[in-house]
Formats: structure tokens, sequence, C-alpha cells
């Protein structure tokens, strides 16, 4: 069944689920959001596959890296250091 509603971005970025199309999530759920260009996709966290999951966190991770390394926030090292640090993440 597809449910349908309308809903506002409100000034600090944040969107309202209508009750009746969150009945079933719990407080504090991870939710995925993708966004590719004017689409938006939300996914609940709960419903995707654990090898997904973890190549998710990785690219999470390593965008975060590249965004310190594009301000000038990095130390020279060594591949193996820099994958051992991403793993800490």
């Amino acid at each position: 069944m597809v449910e349908v509603a309308l809903t506002k971005l409100s000034s600090k970025g944040q969107v309202v689920i209508p009750s009746y199309l969150r009945k079933d999530f719990n407080v504090g759920e991870q939710l995925l959001i993708i966004r590719k260009h004017d689409q938006v996709i939300l996914q609940r966290m709960k419903n995707i596959d654990k090898k997904f999951s973890g190549e998710l966190a990785f690219a999470l991770r390593t965008e975060k890296a590249l965004k310190q390394y594009e301000k000038g926030k990095f130390k020279e090292k060594s591949a193996k250091e820099f994958l051992d640090e991403l793993e800490k993440w």
C-alpha cells in the first residue's frame, strides 16, 4: 500500500512525518536519508541489510575524512595508519 502526505521543512531543517505514516516507527529509530537531485529517499535502518549498513558507515567515515583534508586539517600518514584511524570512527 502506498500512502502519501505533504509536509514542510522547518527553519531548523526538521521535517515532520505525519503520525499515520510513522505509527510503526520507534522514537530514536535510525533513518537513512539519500538525496539525488530533487529526490529524497527515507529508509528505516533496521530494514537495511547488515553488509550495506557497514559499507554505508565506511563511506560516511571516508567522506568525513575527505572534508577534513579539503579544509587543510590533516596529518601525513601511511595508508595503513589512515585505514586504522578510519576503523576507529
